[in-house]
């Protein structure tokens, strides 16, 4: 399950107003909540290089690189690459996916690895390749590329495949950027914000006064870390070090806890 939006800003309010510090309005909460989803999100590339180096216990959900896994997993998508010869430059590339495998609108993130599908025949991996190998190894026919062995040069968020033969079925697995998050509303009689926990709808909304909420894409097991995130930035809003302190402090904790 997903972290509740509402809950971790009705959780901030409450920290915020207990000794009446200051307020954050619905605004400020959703620009900093999504700082602080992309934020860890992107900080789960690095965990997961550091714990590949340390020895691993082999017991269900004690399994750290398991666990930081199954959290990227909620990003991982998959979508068909649009094969262009006709702009700039004149070679020919294919195109990202920005529809995915699942008929969704995302945003590209991160490249994965990318399989090469012929009309009659299983998938076949592309080998990534730096710009001098991709143009050297052509020069030869013992090393060129093949329909059993193709690779591929990703610059400029581009694709250059060779053989120049394939001219489609190649697919695409990659990180989706996560969703901006959202606390929608709607304004009471008393010009008071209500929450609105329906899925928001850029075509009906804006982000200064959202129709509609989204959900933070984080695991559950985040909201505290969540939390205490998003009240450093709220310190820095209200400009009251003791929040920035005592949540920098917890946060602190937090990361020697995973660590050790």
């Amino acid at each position: 399950m997903a972290i509740n939006v509402n809950t971790v800003y009705q959780t901030v309010l409450l920290l915020l107003n207990k000794e009446q510090r200051g307020y954050m309005t619905p605004q400020e909460f959703n620009s900093v909540a999504t700082q602080v989803q992309l934020e860890i999100f992107e900080k789960y590339f690095e965990d997961l290089n550091q714990m590949l180096r340390v020895p691993q216990v082999d017991v269900d959900y004690a399994d750290r690189i398991a666990s930081i896994d199954e959290k990227i997993a909620v990003f991982k998508t998959f979508g068909a690459a649009t094969y262009d010869n006709n702009t700039t430059p004149t070679t020919p590339y294919f195109t990202l996916p920005t529809l995915d495998g699942y008929g969704q609108t995302v945003t590209f993130y991160k490249l994965g690895d990318i399989a090469y599908t012929p009309a009659a025949g299983l998938p076949v991996e592309l080998q990534r390749l730096q710009r001098n190998t991709f143009y050297n190894i052509e020069k030869s026919n013992l090393t060129r590329s093949s329909l059993s062995f193709p690779t591929y040069l990703y610059e400029n968020n581009k694709l250059f495949v060779n053989p120049k033969t394939i001219v489609s079925g190649l697919e695409v697995n990659y990180l989706r950027k996560p969703k901006d998050v959202i606390w929608g509303f709607n304004v009471g009689s008393l010009n008071q914000y209500l929450y609105n926990p329906a899925q928001f709808n850029d075509l009906t909304g804006s982000l200064y006064q959202p129709t509609g909420s989204q959900q933070f894409e984080l695991m559950e097991s985040e909201q505290t870390s969540v939390i205490l995130k998003i009240l450093i930035y709220a310190g820095l809003i209200i400009k009251d070090p003791t929040v920035i302190q005592v949540a920098a402090g917890q946060v602190q904790k937090q990361e020697i806890n995973k660590k050790s």
